[in-house]
């Protein structure tokens, strides 16, 4: 059997592009070749949202723009960017392709959102909001505000930017427009991290229609990928937003498929991590301290929670996929009463979606862990947090850590 995980490279991936530059106020198009991970911010509520007054088509009485009721949920399991406008005739192929059940034309471009090059897509509110986190998409209001050309952004860009809900931002692409930020929730395709209408989109100069997001849940991803690159035209580019590993692949199959892919410190029964191992990530991890939280930063100076994992794993020759909820799946799952130092401790902090892991410690022993927190703050030792955000403890095997990390 198989199974997905969110696949969420880092976040300085997401400046590659497809031709053209940043420059001059030109949008850079975004290249589905990495997204950011999933910040440490903690914080409370749910969706928020603001009213906004671009307008749109109303529903009668209310002033509202109309959106399509929610349909129900949708799986980003590819997508695909090209540099211009993608043909018509290309969503119609993707869309015949076996396992594909939805495809959704979009416009994807990296732009600058209060000075912060930020992936945009631009959408139509009806028919994408399925891909959206689940309190994210039942929200007709959010919706709304996207039809009604205001822009939504993820809860962690709104709170670790501090954008003002209600407010507007300053969006800077082909041409510049002041926006409002209608509200703050999960978009749904890692390292997306603000939607606007096609219309807006387009009156910020991004290329129409340039880009597909593809559900296929049931599919093989490797299958899928190889059919979907022959029905795109040459110069686009197709990846998966998912990654594909087995269920309950063993230790000793890992490591065979690791050590078969030449996946660096991996080796024929090398499952877990020798005790020496651990002893070298524990002491990178703890000489980090004090270096400051930014958000995406994975060393060697500066790191998010993940990013300080997967640098300090690093350092002992142990490869780790670069963000929280995939270093939830490196290892079995350890109860509380029996961590050890080097083990990792995840917790949710996004609130619409409650079911995400957003953040991700490491333990010392003795009670005390080290993270790195949230902006303003530093990498610190603190006492192990296993309150009411703890989502669990994994030990981590390194032959399952680089399975995750993409050796399958």
């Amino acid at each position: 059997m198989r199974d997905r995980a969110r696949s969420l490279p880092a976040v300085a991936a997401i400046a590659g592009l497809l031709g053209g530059g940043l420059g001059m106020g030109v949008p850079g198009v975004w290249r589905p070749s990495g997204s950011h991970p999933a910040a440490g911010q903690r914080a409370s509520g749910a969706v928020r949202l603001t009213s906004v007054t671009r307008a749109a088509a109303r529903l009668p009485g209310t002033g509202l723009p109309a959106v399509a009721p929610l349909r129900g949920l949708l799986q980003a399991d590819m997508i695909v960017v090209a540099s211009s406008s993608l043909p018509a005739r290309t969503l119609t192929a993707i869309r015949q392709l076996p396992g594909v059940t939805d495809a959704q034309s979009v416009e994807a471009a990296k732009v600058q959102v209060d000075g912060t090059y930020t992936a945009v897509l631009g959408v139509d509110p009806s028919a994408f909001r399925g891909y959206a986190a689940e309190k994210t998409a039942a929200s007709d209001p959010l919706w709304q505000s996207v039809a009604s050309g205001a822009m939504t952004v993820s809860y962690t860009m709104g709170q670790l930017d501090k954008l003002p809900l209600g407010g507007t931002v300053h969006v800077n692409a082909a041409k510049r427009e002041d926006l409002a930020v209608g509200g703050f929730g999960t978009v749904g395709i890692e390292g997306v991290d603000a939607v606007v209408s096609h219309a807006v989109a387009r009156s910020l100069g991004m290329p129409a229609g340039n880009a597909i997001v593809i559900s296929a849940p049931h599919a093989n991803l490797a299958s899928l990928a190889a059919e979907v690159k022959g029905a795109i035209p040459h110069g686009a580019a197709a990846e998966p937003l998912m990654t594909q590993v087995s269920a309950g692949v063993t230790s000793t199959e890992a490591t065979a498929a690791a050590t078969a892919a030449g996946v660096p410190g991996v080796s024929a029964g090398s499952a877990g991590a020798a005790s020496a191992q651990l002893a070298t990530m524990l002491s990178a991890a703890i000489g980090r301290q004090g270096m400051p939280y930014v958000w995406g930063a994975a060393g060697p100076s500066s790191f998010d929670c993940s990013g300080l994992v997967q640098w300090s794993f690093a350092q002992a020759g142990i490869r780790m996929p670069r963000v929280a909820a995939d270093q939830a799946r490196t290892g079995p799952a350890v109860p509380v009463s029996q961590l050890q130092p080097g083990d990792l401790l995840f917790y949710h902090t996004d609130p619409t979606d409650s079911g995400y892991i957003s953040h991700v410690a490491i333990y010392l022993g003795g009670g005390r862990m080290i993270q790195a927190p949230e902006p303003g703050q530093n990498v610190e030792v603190v006492p192990a947090d296993t309150g009411s955000e703890f989502a669990g403890a994994v030990r981590v095997d390194s032959a399952l850590a680089a399975a995750v990390a993409g050796a399958l």
